[in-house]
């Protein structure tokens, strides 16, 4: 039996499909196709597009048992760089850095990164709210178990949509990047005070929560400063969890006295990022 359909059903229907297809294929370019090598994958995520200043992001996804590294990688590794050169209409990308983690390095020290699957939030600034935006990136990282794979990728995306897919995704990343914070701030999770003891020790209270883990990471005012991880003392004054680090992998000729130094305070659940000048 043949089912005459009326001519205005069969137009609404096949606009409705049209319509559908075309916005699976708009939503489909809020992320890149993955860039695959043997143990890590890597792609950018683009938000919502709306004026001059765009949130995306950089979304890795790690082999089980391998590690990639922050932007300061500690006892051993290597930090990833991200050249943004050849992008159109785009005037500067900041990368901004989820709390990471403290690993073995497995030859006695530690080092500091992510597994498994990782969001690095960009802030974008466009040179024209009303210009198409087209982020590229030549990202350089390693990937590590117990040896280190350099990797080499370049990706490209498109930021066109009005209401991007990965607006969730990139909401949840910032949330896990450390919030500005100042020494001795009254929060649950703070640093009291840092000061030298002696010539080259430094120390750092931290208040924390009694049974919280929290690690502290201690960074230079230019990437050539290449600073300890700073060590829990074993015998804390009361109310306080107490680090300290040697002033040991200064640039030559640099003087420790009024430096300038950033320090992340990573806890279970909220992290805070300090800068202070050393006195």
């Amino acid at each position: 039996m043949l089912t005459r359909v009326p001519l205005h059903a069969a137009i609404a229907v096949a606009t409705t499909v049209l319509a559908s297809s075309l916005a699976t294929v708009a939503h489909a370019d809020d992320a890149s196709p993955w860039q695959r090598d043997g143990h890590s994958a890597v792609r950018l995520l683009a938000g919502s597009r709306s004026g001059a200043v765009l949130l995306g992001g950089i979304a890795f996804q790690i082999q089980p048992g391998w590690k990639t590294y922050w932007r300061m990688p500690g006892d051993s590794g290597v930090p990833p760089r991200f050249d943004f050169s050849k992008s159109d209409n785009v005037e500067a990308v900041t990368v901004m850095w989820p709390a990471p983690q403290k690993f073995d390095d497995g030859a006695g020290g530690h080092s500091i990164g992510y597994h498994d699957q990782i969001v690095l939030p960009l802030r974008i600034v466009a040179k024209a709210a009303d210009k198409p935006v087209t982020l590229r990136a030549e990202i350089n990282y390693a990937v590590c178990e117990k040896l280190c794979v350099p990797v080499a990728a370049e990706v490209e995306l498109g930021f066109n949509n009005v209401a991007s897919t990965e607006d969730a995704n990139l909401r949840a990343a910032l949330d896990t990047v450390p919030k500005p914070a100042n020494i001795g701030d009254p929060n649950p999770l703070t640093i009291r005070d840092v000061k030298l003891d002696g010539p080259k020790n430094v120390v750092v209270d931290v208040v924390a929560p009694e049974s919280s883990k929290v690690d502290l990471f201690v960074e230079g005012p230019t990437p050539e400063w290449s600073l300890p991880i700073p060590d829990k003392v074993e015998h804390s004054p009361p109310g306080v969890k107490r680090f300290s680090f040697e002033l040991d992998g200064l640039p030559p000729g640099a003087k420790p006295d009024g430096a300038a130094l950033k320090f992340t305070l990573v806890g279970p659940e909220k992290s805070y990022e300090f800068n202070t000048n050393l006195e």
